[in-house]
């Protein structure tokens, strides 16, 4: 893992896990090169999920936990999208945590 991505000629800073120490930072394109890292090519169906961790943060400062994320999702997006089985393919590993990272958030309290 780098300490830094290059989007646009610029240097973004990021922590040893691979998120962004400024959230100010993240754009779309810096999405896609955080994606990129993790192996994920993002499609509409990540956006809908990173759009909604955005508006979340931005009304409750907080990154959803996993078990936060599949009930969000699932009052928002629906029963179908709202299960781990989905995130999971989505988003690699811990989906909470890896789609918190693409959407520059920060880490969840609890994820590992």
């Amino acid at each position: 893992m780098t300490d830094h991505l290059n989007v646009k000629s610029q240097k973004i800073a990021l922590d040893k896990e691979g998120f962004l120490k400024s959230l100010q930072d993240w754009d779309e394109e810096v999405a896609s090169q955080l994606a990129i890292q993790e192996g994920i090519k993002l499609g509409p169906a990540h956006w809908e999920v990173i759009n909604l961790l955005r508006e979340f943060y931005k009304r409750h400062q907080l990154s959803p936990a996993t078990r936060a994320l599949i009930s969000l999702v699932k009052r928002e997006l629906g029963k179908e999208k709202g299960r781990s089985v989905y995130l999971m393919k989505l988003f690699k590993g811990s989906p909470a945590k890896t789609a918190s990272k693409i959407a520059g958030l920060p880490k969840p309290d609890n994820c590992l």
